[in-house]
């Protein structure tokens, strides 16, 4: 199978007005989706096997299945496309050169839940694309794909908004973004009640991302069958990556489900190892919320069960790759330090842990750290996994822990031990 694909990134760079778009098969998903039932197209889905692409990788099919269930008079739809993972950069692909095929997906699931109104909200570093987005719109409602009875059908209606955040990190968490959109601070919600019964303005919110609303149309003109037969039997499709950092082949990549680790990172169609030549020391998965992968795990297929397996998540799919010349105490603070500048400051476990997780680390680096330290250190970082209030502070440590997990040493190699503590060892 070819390393790299175009299965949704097919109509990148080809989709620069509605009629292009069209001509590349743009909106057969939709048009085919207005031919069929609301719980046929949910049945498609959830035979393609999507899972969802903003990270937590739950089955798309089954999370819309629970939300059609919801009876509500109203229900709103919301794309998130608030892309603020350090090293990910492929939602900025679609909302630049195609927004059409993420639009094609959102309007499939308005006509599923019957959804009138729907929110486009992206990071604040992203407004200077307000205007093409609000073009699109136009463009669509001219072309009769959104307004009033969309495509002749009696009561399909629907008009979406583009909402710009203002650069806050923790706006990518769900109900942190719902509070945005309603113009409060971006902080996240107390659950109970859940996002679906307790969404945007009290209303049923169906919320997914950028790539996932552009695999709807894919799964709707070919058949669920083609979706998952690029993947594996647990996880169709594709998935965008994003290779940074000392990766020889910076960019986006599209990639078939199950595709090796270690060809994402050297196959010379994708990342091609490194700029410098040097082995690859670790890679950053997801995002900075994600884990350190080290080269004894790059065998893993990429997809979710083998993935889980090693403790591992996708994440948003960002590969930051370092080589032998990073060191990774010092890389671990750079973690650290975003976290204390985007934590909204809400929770105790988030706001004071990493503060004084960085105090630790910063002893390490310098050689003065004690035994003491590497044992706070490891408790200090369960604490804020279990104890945040919302994901960001739960995956602020993802680094950490699996540094100590695999690397331990990296550690104990730099613990400065007093005089007594050396007789001990020596006696």
């Amino acid at each position: 199978m070819a390393k790299t694909l175009q299965l949704i990134s097919g109509t990148i760079d080809k989709s620069s007005c509605v009629l292009e778009y069209m001509g590349n098969h743009g909106f057969n998903g939709l048009k085919k989706a207005i031919t069929m039932k609301p719980e046929e197209i949910i049945d498609q889905i959830i035979e393609a096997k999507l899972l969802g692409r903003g990270g937590a990788g739950f089955p798309t099919g089954l999370k819309w299945k629970n939300m059609y269930a919801i009876e509500d008079d109203t229900k709103y739809l919301v794309c998130n496309a608030d892309e603020g993972e350090a090293g990910t950069f492929k939602d900025k692909l679609f909302i630049e050169k195609d927004p059409y095929i993420v639009f094609e997906g959102m309007l499939i699931a308005a006509y599923v839940f019957g959804a009138k109104e729907g929110f486009f909200y992206m990071r604040g570093e992203y407004r200077s694309f307000t205007g093409r987005l609000n073009k699109a719109i136009e463009d669509l409602k001219e072309a009769g794909f959104m307004g009033k009875n969309i495509l002749g059908v009696e009561g399909f209606d629907f008009d979406l908004h583009i909402i710009s955040g203002a650069g806050a990190y923790v706006c990518g968490e769900n109900s942190s973004l719902l509070e945005s959109i309603e113009g409060h601070a971006g902080r996240p919600r107390a659950i109970p009640p859940h996002l679906p019964q307790g969404g945007l303005y009290g209303k049923t919110t169906i919320t997914n991302n950028v790539e996932t609303f552009a695999a709807i149309p894919i799964i709707l003109d070919r058949g669920p069958a083609y979706f998952r037969s690029v993947g594996t039997e647990e996880d169709g499709g594709t998935i965008m990556v994003c290779l940074s950092g000392h990766a020889k082949n910076k960019g986006v990549y599209e990639i078939p489900m199950g595709t090796s680790i270690r060809d994402v990172l050297y196959d010379e169609e994708l990342g091609g190892g490194t700029v410098s030549g040097k082995e690859i020391q670790f890679f950053h998965l997801g995002g900075q919320a994600g884990a350190i992968v080290f080269p004894e795990q790059f065998d893993t297929p990429f997809d979710a069960p083998h993935l889980r397996e090693e403790g591992l998540s996708k994440g948003t799919g960002a590969f930051v790759v370092a080589d032998e010349s990073v060191d990774l105490i010092k890389y671990l603070i750079k973690v650290n330090e975003f976290f204390i500048h985007e934590s909204c400051g809400k929770c105790t476990p988030c706001r004071e842990g990493n503060r004084q997780m960085i105090l630790l680390l910063k002893k390490f680096d310098e050689g003065t750290a004690t035994e003491k330290d590497f044992e706070t250190i490891g408790i200090l970082s369960k604490t804020m996994s279990f104890a945040s209030f919302c994901g960001l502070g739960q995956s602020a440590t993802t680094a950490m822990a699996s540094v100590l997990r695999q690397r331990p040493t990296i550690f104990t190699d730099r613990i400065q031990y007093t005089e007594e503590e050396l007789k001990g060892v020596f006696a």
